[in-house]
């Protein structure tokens, strides 16, 4: 099923992110993890290509695993240095595995550098063009703090307005733990004419060390109040567990409650976060 169509129903729905194993590393856990988040029913999981570009062949196999469990998947595809042949081939085995669903993504930098390097495919709108006249529902990301390589927040936007304008049917944000930051960005982004469905980014914080990591790579903002959680509970796993579930959930609520109806949950391959996250939601989403 397309995303776009998922969408278009108007219900509160929650999605999840998994990531596929690194390079040489055994499928089983990840595949075990699908299981177990698939019998959430969640609307669709999303397929990363892996940290920092790892384990690119192995998007397609864990996106058709995803599918013969039940559930839509969205795969992700970079572009930064592919060539029209490679991007071809990715989007070929896609189709073959039954995929119709891909989230066009320029990919991370190289170490060092400050410009994308030169080629066919630099930036993500490169993507979004080439792909458009397929059969595939394309998604793109979004920053509601604004994308890291980007000093201005209307450069942002215009730059996403661009990639709305190739051809994308709806964006995912990044992740924010300040949900006022997500309301002032989308009415930005209404006011700007980018009108497609946007899917709030949320992800569920369940150790200190994991936040230090977040702040270092995306500089998101962190309200005092989760800051005190951090400090209060960051040393105690269990605590910081039940801590960080909580606060996930109190954002998800929020997000349904004032209408946005699509929230995507960066589960970092952890079945019992999501499923504590959807426990607390079930009354909600059986409306």
């Amino acid at each position: 099923m397309k995303i776009k169509d998922i969408l278009a129903k108007g219900r509160p729905s929650v999605s999840f992110e998994i990531f596929p194993p690194r390079k040489d590393a055994p499928f089983e856990p990840v595949k075990e993890a699908v299981e177990r988040l698939a019998r959430q029913k969640p609307s669709f999981m999303s397929v990363t290509y892996g940290a920092s570009g790892n384990a690119q062949a192995n998007t397609a196999e864990i996106a058709s695993f995803v599918q013969s469990c039940g559930v839509p998947a969205l795969a992700h595809l970079t572009c930064l240095s592919a060539t029209d042949e490679s991007i071809a081939s990715e989007t070929e085995t896609l189709r073959n595995a039954g995929i119709k669903n891909i989230l066009c993504l320029r990919g991370d930098l190289p170490k060092d550098a400050a410009e994308p390097p030169p080629g066919r495919f630099a930036h993500a709108v490169d993507l979004v063009r080439a792909l458009r006249p397929s059969e595939f529902c394309l998604g793109g990301a979004c920053y509601p703090e604004c994308h890291p390589d980007c000093p201005h927040m209307e450069d942002d936007i215009r730059y996403l307005r661009e990639k709305v304008e190739a051809g994308l049917d709806f964006v995912t944000t990044q992740m924010f733990f300040d949900n006022n930051i997500f309301y002032r960005y989308l009415s930005k982004l209404r006011d700007r004419g980018v009108t497609v469905p946007v899917i709030a980014g949320i992800m569920p914080v369940t150790n200190g060390r994991q936040i230090a990591r977040i702040c270092r790579i995306s500089g998101t903002y962190l309200p005092s109040r989760f800051k005190a959680i951090v400090d209060r509970y960051g040393d105690r796993p269990a605590a910081m567990l039940d801590a960080g579930v909580a606060y996930a959930t109190e954002q998800i609520i929020d997000l349904f409650a004032n209408g946005i109806n699509a929230v995507h949950v960066y589960t970092m391959n952890k079945p019992e976060v999501a499923e504590r996250i959807m426990a607390n939601l079930r009354s909600i989403l059986s409306e």
